[in-house]
């Protein structure tokens, strides 16, 4: 790549382990890397005729964007830094992931309706908001002898997960969906562990290549380390890279954590969720190369590049 060092604008509202790492591998690539809070950032029409507002890129625009967090807030407050995202995107800004493929993984019934239309396999699951649907759903699976696993729907890292239905032979009623559940049930089945203790894997997808792996073992059935999992090298076997592969592709994922199960039959890998900010200093811990550098590699010589490229065209 030749020119000025590209500047990159790593959005996040905490600056920490994952920051730093990022601006070490750009500064090796003779790149910036600024980090910027998304609700900081402002549309103001007088300022540049873009329209935007990005702390410190004056009025001019990042030359690509890595989304390392995007703050929570309101409905209206989201809106609107996700449509900073979309914004830069509209301008020919490469933004990995851009606002889409965050939209599409943060909500994990859009998720589930990607992954399931893509052929992924990927656990029966129910999104419904009428108290009285659910109820139902959650009476026919646990008559069947089914287990459903009860997420919020914007939730991460394991919080505010329950089962529900037939859960160690006993009938476990639909909590009331209000208090924490955005009034919306979105129910999964659950997988019952192979082994004890259980384990999930967690594989990082970069530029459409799986990388690397690990095993999230734990004596709990939420195999997420916020819940106490620890991790474990694992082999990248073909069918699990495949499968994130896959997974990945089906929500248009720059890169991507996937969480996958295993199933019964060793055939039937399950996808359990896409992250599109995911994090990896548990993974960095098992894996042999430096994974923020392998993040930044792909975004400034393809993202960036191809932008570059087809700008040249142009």
């Amino acid at each position: 790549m030749t020119g000025a060092a590209p500047r990159v604008a790593i959005t996040t509202d905490a600056i920490g382990w994952h920051t730093r790492q990022l601006q070490a591998a750009l500064r090796e690539r003779g790149a910036l890397g600024r980090c910027v809070d998304l609700a900081d950032c402002r549309i103001d029409t007088t300022a540049a005729w873009h329209g935007l507002v990005i702390p410190g890129f004056g009025n001019d625009l990042p030359d690509a964007v890595l989304v390392r967090g995007i703050a929570g807030g309101s409905f209206e407050q989201v809106t609107k830094r996700l449509g900073v995202l979309h914004a830069l995107r509209e301008f020919g800004v490469p933004v990995y992931n851009d606002a889409r493929a965050i939209e599409r993984s943060v909500d994990k019934s859009m998720t589930s309706v990607l992954l399931h239309a893509a052929g992924v396999p990927t656990p029966p699951t129910w999104a419904i908001e009428s108290p009285a649907q659910a109820q139902r759903v959650v009476m026919r699976e646990s008559a069947a002898g089914h287990a459903l696993v009860l997420k919020p729907l914007f939730g991460s890292q394991g919080k505010g997960v329950q089962r529900v239905g037939a859960v160690d032979g006993v009938h476990c009623a639909l909590p009331p969906l209000h208090e924490h559940y955005g009034s919306l049930a979105y129910l999964q089945r659950f997988i019952a562990p192979l082994s004890e203790p259980g384990f999930d894997w967690r594989v990082l997808v970069v530029g459409g290549r799986a990388l690397t792996a690990m095993r999230r073992v734990s004596t709990h059935w939420v195999h997420n380390l916020a819940q106490g999992a620890r991790c474990e090298p694992a082999l990248l076997a073909p069918e699990l890279a495949r499968l994130a592969e896959d997974a990945a592709r089906a929500l248009d994922m720059d890169y991507a954590g996937v969480d996958i199960l295993p199933a019964a039959d060793a055939h039937a890998l399950q996808v359990i969720e896409v992250n599109g900010v995911a994090a990896w200093q548990g993974l960095q811990r098992v894996s042999d190369f430096n994974i923020a550098r392998a993040i930044v590699d792909d975004l400034l010589d393809r993202r960036l590049g191809a932008s570059r490229s087809a700008t040249k065209r142009a």
